[in-house]
């Protein structure tokens, strides 16, 4: 995708400084001016102040000062990019999509993977929680002969694993009082989504990155209650899962030539331990045992399909 120039200018000013880890404005000056974009023209102070300000509005990321370190700027909240945040995914979309575009002759030697949610129904949801408005979906579970489609209210959209996802609140209508439950639906699945006039409102105290904090990925509902699960990994898996962590909790509590053991605090859910499977003899669960358990079964399950029938 085309990105504006102002929307160029701000990734490149926080990569500089990023880079640079701290920089006086005339060293940014000097970068900048090497640019082709620049023209040879100088990054005025005025321009510097008002990118700021829009990066900090658009990123939350805050370039800050050193006064006593010869006036130097840097990124203050270096955290925030490394965040799984809105904040930090736009930035990261629009810096690959501006290198992208930097380097369209590569266009055949830069392979990406697509993901196979319809953008009209994430517009679609996304518009409706800004109006705090509920939505008809139509949706198609995996395997079911026809569609079905109710009334739900739009809590929030998580992307995991190459798929858009829905949090919703829904009325339970075996319930007496009407109560509500909360579901989670692939946006992949849903054939139709329709805004209503009917309004909700959203818990002022629901936080969905705390929702999803002791979840694995998007299985919320499976009865799963959180506990400490302990795992070894040989090879080179420590080193995968040292850059890219299973989950925020992750720490890394014996580490050896032969093996490095993990701890984590998380709902040992299906969609976790269908990861922990496809990872093979590379990863063991070592507790809590009810886990180890239910991996050794599955193992035990694909290898009876491999097994030759008897004659």
């Amino acid at each position: 995708m085309k990105i504006p120039i102002l929307f160029k200018e701000y990734i490149w000013l926080i990569e500089t400084i990023n880079r640079a880890g701290k920089i006086t404005f005339a060293e940014i000056n000097e970068r900048w001016k090497r640019k082709e974009e620049s023209g040879g023209l100088e990054f005025s102070r005025t321009t510097f102040n008002r990118h700021r300000d829009a990066i900090f509005d658009m990123f939350g990321v805050i370039i800050e000062c050193d006064r006593k370190d010869g006036y130097r700027y840097y990124i203050y909240n270096k955290e925030v990019l490394e965040e799984e945040s809105v904040q930090n995914w736009l930035f990261s979309t629009l810096s690959v999509s501006n290198m992208l575009d930097e380097n369209v002759g590569l266009h055949h030697r830069i392979l990406l993977e697509s993901i196979p949610s319809g953008d009209i129904h994430l517009q679609q949801i996304i518009k409706a929680m800004r109006r705090s408005c509920r939505i008809m979906m139509t949706y198609r579970r995996y395997g079911a002969t026809s569609a079905n489609s109710f009334s739900v209210a739009p809590y929030c959209v998580k992307l995991f694993r190459r798929r858009w996802y829905v949090l919703v609140s829904m009325v339970r209508h075996s319930s007496k009082n009407g109560e509500e439950k909360f579901a989670v639906f692939s946006l992949d699945r849903i054939e139709n989504v329709e805004l209503q006039q009917s309004k909700f409102s959203l818990d002022p105290d629901f936080d969905a990155a705390a929702f999803f904090n002791e979840c694995f990925g998007i299985v919320v509902g499976d009865g799963s209650k959180p506990e400490r699960i302990v795992l070894r990994a040989y090879g080179l898996e420590p080193h995968y899962m040292r850059d890219l962590p299973l989950h925020h909790s992750q720490r890394e509590i014996n580490v050896t030539d032969e093996y490095t053991d993990y701890e984590l605090y998380l709902r040992p859910t299906a969609d976790f331990k269908g990861h922990v499977l496809s990872r093979g003899d590379l990863v063991q669960v070592l507790s809590p045992q009810h886990v180890a358990d239910d991996i050794q079964r599955w193992l035990q399950s694909a290898m009876n399909r491999y097994k030759e029938p008897e004659k």
